[in-house]
């Protein structure tokens, strides 16, 4: 009996030690897990967190080549920055717009902290220049495809079959092709690479934005491009990231400076795949809607657009009141992906609005 009762004494004062080795292991690892771990984003911003990290870092060490991002994209530049291309007059007195525009499939972006995409490009960057023309001009693109596939390019508007780049495929290492047309009609229209399979050629990032000007113009405006785009890193079909103008949260962590009582006029262009819509909503405002800007009228008068893939309009609108403002995708999916946005409206009291004198609201 007394071998039998230290034998019970024994096993209990083992699992005591046990159960206290467990427990003191288990809070240590909660304390660790509950120390402040600092991260810095794309923007620079510096982030504490107790949460669990996967480290960014991690999924370029088995692709050293992609810890450098080899694409130069600034968003705020992009916003605002038209390319009128090089203007001369031909003998007939119509403006000639002569631009070059090189593709290749080679670069690398960081789209996210750490998330590195081969992106294929036009002229570097993703989305590609913004071409505008006024209507009646000749266009002349001089297209090189640097790349190690063939590419070409297809402009939405209307112009000779010849010039649709569709059938005449243009060959990588050094391929050209001049197209040639004239500008119209008036609005904002995306270019696209039509190479098969052209879903991929567009993921990856082969587009950009065209616009027609009308003869007479528009009232003068702040005037600003967002093309709305995804990125589909682990090419499962499906998007895992969603932002306007490619980088996601980036005018959240960057608000876009505007004024109060001064005209914003926005060309909008959805280059979504995978998704069948995506939305854009303008937090405690209205726009004017122009769908694809051929008119020169509204259409309607909202706070949400509903866009399918190429699908594009012009937004005109101002803000009364100053302050920080939302604008995102509706589509709250996208939104908590990257696809939303800051206006940082400043107050500007010697503007008279632009649209009252316009519109009379």
């Amino acid at each position: 009996m007394k071998k039998s009762h230290s034998r019970i004494m024994i096993a209990s004062i083992s699992v005591i030690i046990v159960m206290s080795a467990l427990y003191f292991t288990f809070t240590e690892d909660i304390i660790a897990q509950q120390e402040d771990t600092v991260f810095v984003t794309h923007s620079g911003s510096v982030i504490k967190t107790t949460g669990e990290i996967i480290d960014p870092v991690y999924s370029t060490l088995l692709n050293p080549e992609y810890t450098e991002s080899t694409v130069e994209f600034d968003p705020m530049e992009y916003l605002r920055e038209f390319n009128y291309g090089k203007v001369s007059q031909l003998p007939d007195g119509t403006t000639l717009r002569e631009f070059t525009i090189i593709a290749e499939d080679d670069k690398i972006m960081e789209v996210s902290p750490g998330v590195f995409f081969n992106v294929w490009t036009f002229n570097g960057t993703v989305p590609g220049p913004t071409i505008r023309a006024t209507e009646g001009d000749i266009v002349r693109i001089n297209f090189i495809n640097n790349g190690s596939k063939p590419h070409t390019m297809h402009f939405h508007g209307i112009h000779p079959a010849e010039m649709d780049g569709v059938f005449e495929i243009v060959g990588q290492g050094g391929g050209r092709f001049t197209y040639e047309f004239e500008a119209g009609p008036v609005g904002v229209h995306p270019y696209h690479c039509h190479v098969m399979p052209v879903e991929e050629h567009i993921v990856r990032g082969m587009y950009g934005v065209y616009i027609v000007d009308p003869k007479e113009g528009r009232p003068a405006a702040d005037e600003m491009v967002m093309v709305l785009n995804g990125f589909d890193t682990d090419f499962d079909t499906e998007n895992n990231f969603y932002a306007a103008n490619s980088i996601p949260f980036y005018y959240q962590n960057n608000p876009i400076q505007i004024n109060t009582n001064e005209l914003i006029r926005i060309y909008v262009v959805n280059m979504v795949e995978f998704d069948p819509i995506n939305n854009l909503h303008l937090h405690a405002n209205l726009f004017y809607y122009y769908p694809t800007g051929t008119s020169l009228v509204p259409s309607f008068y909202t706070d949400m657009i509903t866009l399918s893939q190429t699908e594009r309009g012009i937004m005109e609108f101002e803000y009364e009141y100053p302050g920080k403002y939302l604008f995102h995708a509706h589509k709250i999916e996208f939104s908590e992906k990257g696809w939303v946005g800051i206006f940082q409206v400043n107050d500007n009291p010697d503007q008279k609005s632009q649209l009252e004198i316009e519109y009379g609201t």
